[in-house]
């Protein structure tokens, strides 16, 4: 816990009691328990909306990587393409190839 250990944790308790008073005590401690509750409640949130953002970019990364496996031909660029379209858009002769 916090890398105190016993003994120094009753030192702590000692001198609180002392500087505080015992009447004031409990007050003290509930109070302080109550926000390392919310302390770790909060960190806990933290944690998950990281790891939930983390996820969601993986599936995000695996979905694109997948389609790009799946359909190589939208993965081509626009310039890649372009000798292909002017082949086809070129006018085809009429006439007969031996004629």
């Amino acid at each position: 816990m916090f890398g105190i250990g016993s003994t120094e944790l009753l030192v702590i308790l000692v001198v609180a009691l002392i500087v505080i008073g015992p009447s004031k005590l409990p007050d003290l401690m509930k109070t302080l328990g109550k926000g390392m509750a919310e302390f770790r409640r909060m960190s806990t949130d933290v944690k998950s909306t990281l790891e939930a953002e983390v996820d969601r970019a993986d599936r995000e990364q695996k979905q694109a990587e997948a389609k790009k496996q799946l359909y190589p031909e939208t993965a081509e660029t626009p310039d890649a393409a372009k000798p292909a379209q002017a082949q086809a858009a070129a006018p085809v002769s009429k006439e007969a190839p031996g004629a």
